[in-house]
Formats: structure tokens, C-alpha cells, sequence
């Protein structure tokens, strides 16, 4: 069983808002997950990433790959926490 860490899509129509699931790799896209690690809101200006940062180490330990939408997501929610140098 192949575990990812992926976009679970919720809301309105046009007005969508994700949650930011792990799941077995062949499961529908809104389908069953083992696990809500996060939050995704675009809608908000800037879009709105929240994330569990001791479940998410938990499950990428055990092997689970994030998608490349999730892992641009969490680089671009990194380079926001870093601290600038100057």
C-alpha cells in the first residue's frame, strides 16, 4: 500500500477549500484517508496553508510521499517561516 499525502477537495462550487489528506495512493480523490494533516484555503489573500507539522513528520516517516502540489505547498509555507538574512 502506497501512502500520499494529498489535496482532498471541499466547499462550494467555484469557492473550493482543501484539506490536506493521507491516503492510500489509489483512492479516489474525495474518498476515504487515514488522516487530515492539514489545511488548504486559496480563496484567502495570501492563501491560507495550515499544517500539523508532528503529524506530518509522523507520516513521512512511515513512508508516505507527498504529491508535487503538496510539496510546492509546504516549500512555499518553509520559505515563508524562514527568517530573512541580511
Amino acid at each position: 500500500m502506497a501512502l500520499r499525502i494529498r489535496l482532498a477537495r471541499f466547499g462550494a462550487k467555484k469557492r473550493p477549500f482543501y484539506r490536506i489528506v493521507v491516503t492510500n495512493s489509489e483512492a479516489p480523490r474525495d474518498g476515504r484517508f487515514l488522516e487530515i494533516v492539514g489545511t488548504y484555503d486559496p480563496n484567502q489573500e495570501p492563501a491560507a496553508v495550515s499544517v500539523k507539522d508532528d503529524l506530518l513528520s509522523h507520516w513521512l516517516s512511515r513512508g508516505a510521499k507527498p504529491t508535487d502540489t503538496v510539496a510546492s505547498l509546504l516549500k512555499q509555507r518553509q520559505a515563508k517561516a524562514a527568517p530573512r538574512g541580511g
